[in-house]
């Protein structure tokens, strides 16, 4: 059994791993400057509420380490990912949010080996279905499982 303060910091992680596809995403699409992103995160999303959706309280630091790692190491991450997907597939194809999903699980699980290889995908494949259907998430699951064969 797990005690309230574990669960506490597992939900909290959860929603550091959300928001930090939610901040590559943006990071992706808008070009924002890093420093300033984050800090936008830190003030306005993390654990606030927006348009009477209360977003969960996430774990700043892990929250910054995903986001600065996976920015950081994105060429070696990009290049690691397309070498797991299926032949005729690239990552421009991917929709921008799983491209984000697979960056951040993919960072993870290179650069936190504090984190169980199954904890951190399982994690990943429950970011995929906030967004998206089964099919996707298994395919999170799939990509993130060959990233982990090879980087662990």
């Amino acid at each position: 059994m797990t005690s309230p303060k574990q669960g506490n910091s597992k939900q909290a992680r959860a929603a550091a791993r959300l928001a930090a596809v939610q901040a590559l995403y943006q990071f992706d699409m808008e070009a924002t400057p890093l420093p300033s992103l984050l800090d936008e995160f830190h003030r306005h999303r993390l654990g606030m509420e927006i348009d009477e959706d209360r977003y969960a309280q996430a774990e700043v630091a892990f929250f910054d380490d995903v986001v600065k790692g996976a920015v950081a190491r994105r060429d070696e991450i990009d290049s690691l990912l397309s070498g797991k997907l299926a032949q005729g597939w690239s990552l421009v194809r991917l929709d921008k949010t799983m491209l984000q999903i697979l960056r951040a699980g993919a960072y993870e699980l290179m650069a936190r080996a504090d984190i169980p290889t199954g904890a951190a995908i399982s994690e990943y494949v429950d970011v995929a279905h906030a967004f998206f259907d089964a099919r996707e998430a298994k395919f999170v699951n799939g990509v993130l499982d060959a990233v982990a064969k090879a980087v662990r």
